[in-house]
């Protein structure tokens, strides 16, 4: 091996050696832009499951194992959110740690397919919010969506999540 491609290695350690690398050897200012925006969110949502974990913890000490069992369903949840954030940054990185292609196209294509998975986030959430919590005055957008079934909260998240994938595997 090289010695551009052991130092190229060793900067890619990790979850976070793959923000690093790929924020630093993109050439697109879209791509930089969602690895700062992935990165920072990514913080935040983690730091929300493990609040949300260590309450409902609290909240079923004492009850019965079927309770407690549901912990690890947020578990679940975690990683089907930070899983396609974090997507788009991972395979950018692969991408030009393999020297695949130094595809600007690419980048930015993942980029935007990141954005609109975290919109796809917020999209779900309006459609789940219970009843008692919605807005009186939500606009014709807000109405149509609070309208549809709860349960249909999964489907903008889940659709944007395979777009990313199939981008991925299109583009490359």
């Amino acid at each position: 091996m090289t010695d551009a491609a052991t130092a190229g290695e060793e900067d890619y350690s990790g979850l976070f050696g793959a923000f690093r690398y790929s924020f630093r050897v993109s050439d697109s200012l879209v791509f930089r832009l969602y690895v700062i925006l992935s990165f920072v969110l990514g913080i935040l949502l983690a730091f929300t499951f493990v609040l949300a974990l260590v309450r409902w913890f609290y909240l079923t000490l004492g009850h019965s194992a079927l309770e407690t069992t549901s912990n690890a369903f947020l578990g679940v949840i975690a990683l089907f959110v930070l899983g396609p954030l974090f997507a788009p940054v991972l395979f950018v990185a692969r991408r030009h740690r393999r020297d695949e292609g130094d595809d600007a196209k690419y980048d930015s294509s993942l980029a935007l397919s990141g954005v609109l998975f975290l919109i796809s986030l917020y999209v779900g959430v309006v459609i789940s919010v219970p009843s008692q919590y919605q807005s009186a005055n939500a606009g014709a957008l807000g109405r149509f969506l609070y309208s549809l079934p709860q349960l249909s909260g999964l489907l903008p998240p889940l659709a944007a999540a395979l777009l990313i994938f199939a981008l991925h595997r299109f583009l490359r």
